[in-house]
């Protein structure tokens, strides 16, 4: 009995409690409501602008600089080939290294020129006995014809004798002219400063005149890099020049600056020395040539010369764009018919323009079209706007470096 009423009077207690609760919450809940119906802010407070960055447009010179593909070439690449045939008795280079200018390259055995040059003496001094022989029997017959001593005939024959003779002798002397030609040849000499090629024959072997290739000697100082140019940069550059939108000076006094495959520069510029007469049927480019200087061992390490073959880049310089008008890349938004930005008009609204956009330089756009200097541009702030609509516009410049100072804004806040 006594379990069962205490279990009674916990129950009764605990019904107590649920019902103070709900009537605190019944009369609770409308008074929540009312006090947060009676803000102190008024209802009808106007929408704030939507701010956005912007750059004011402005023109400026800069350099048009394209960037080319370019291959190192030799300065000259002699071809060595032997003017007599025969068998090769020496070699005296190191294959690879410098030559000078009249080193010994080969030698081809000289035997047998050698017979044959001094047969052509021994010739051109017989010739020479028989042309004194000659001579003086016509010196003897002519006054003898004086006297009748001798016929007509004998004279005349006698004059041709020597006519022969003379014509026998200088035969005599071209054949050892030759002769001295030939064995002069079985020695080759470096006809250029350069560096020599693996040989392509050795000791022992034969080879022919004039059309046996033995070597190849390059001269690397200078150096040339062939560049091909598409008909389209030469298309619009032409109409660039006549509209007086780029500025150059005559082709031939462009520079070149080389960049390797490293992405290393060259420390020495090139000139354009050569640019060909017509556009190549096969690629649609025309060809140009730029001569650098290339001295073995005159530059710090990692700056030493370059070798034929190499394919570079060859920015070109010399030619300057006045009036150039260049807003950031990020200002610029990509659509299926083209570039295009917002610009900020007189009365804060934001309008829609259409641009031709070509060229990066560096982080911006070389706006070619649809843009006129003075005019505000639109950086930052593109998802707050739309065309027509009304912002705050701010400059992008004062907004960063107000960023780049913050406890210089922080102060002015402070106070």
């Amino acid at each position: 009995m006594i379990y069962s009423s205490l279990l009674q009077a916990q129950v009764q207690l605990s019904a107590n409690r649920i019902k103070t609760f709900i009537w605190a919450v019944c009369i609770g809940l409308p008074l929540i409501l009312v006090s947060g119906c009676s803000s102190d802010e008024p209802t009808d407070a106007p929408a704030q602008l939507p701010e956005v960055k912007v750059i004011t447009v402005t023109a400026r010179t800069v350099p048009d600089e394209p960037e080319f593909i370019g291959k190192t070439e030799a300065f000259r690449p002699v071809e060595i080939r032997a003017q007599v045939s025969g068998i090769i008795k020496e070699v005296f280079f190191t294959e690879g290294r410098n030559v000078k200018q009249g080193d010994k390259l080969y030698l081809i055995n000289p035997v047998p020129f050698s017979a044959v040059y001094e047969a052509m003496k021994a010739k051109v001094t017989q010739q020479k006995a028989r042309l004194v022989q000659v001579e003086q029997n016509l010196a003897r017959v002519r006054p003898l014809l004086k006297q009748q001593a001798v016929s007509q005939k004998d004279v005349d024959d006698a004059v041709a004798e020597v006519l022969s003779a003379k014509a026998a002798l200088d035969a005599a002397q071209n054949d050892q002219i030759k002769a001295k030609f030939d064995l002069d040849n079985t020695l080759i000499y470096a006809p250029v400063k350069g560096r020599i090629g693996r040989s392509n024959f050795y000791e022992g072997q034969l080879i022919s005149a004039q059309t046996t290739l033995l070597n190849t000697i390059d001269q690397l100082d200078p150096m040339y890099v062939t560049v091909n140019v598409p008909e389209s940069y030469l298309l619009r550059r032409r109409r660039e020049l006549a509209e007086d939108k780029v500025q150059r000076p005559d082709i031939f006094q462009l520079h070149g600056v080389m960049t390797f495959s490293d992405g290393s520069v060259y420390p020495e510029k090139g000139i354009l020395d050569f640019a060909a007469v017509t556009i190549s049927s096969a690629t649609g480019m025309l060809q140009g040539r730029f001569k650098f200087s290339n001295p073995e061992g005159d530059f710090l390490p990692g700056q030493s010369y370059f070798y034929p073959g190499q394919f570079v880049k060859i920015r070109l310089e010399g030619i300057i764009r006045p009036n150039a008008i260049l807003i950031p890349q990020r200002a610029v938004q990509q659509s299926p018919a083209g570039s295009f930005v917002f610009v900020i008009d007189k009365e804060d609204k934001v309008e829609f323009r259409s641009v031709k956009a070509s060229t990066w330089y560096g982080n911006e756009w070389l706006i070619e079209s649809g843009l006129d200097s003075g005019e505000r541009v639109v950086v930052e702030g593109f998802h707050r706007i739309q065309p027509g609509a009304q912002v705050s516009a701010v400059s992008y410049e004062q907004a960063a470096s107000s960023n780049n100072h913050p406890n210089k804004q922080a102060s002015q806040k402070i106070q």
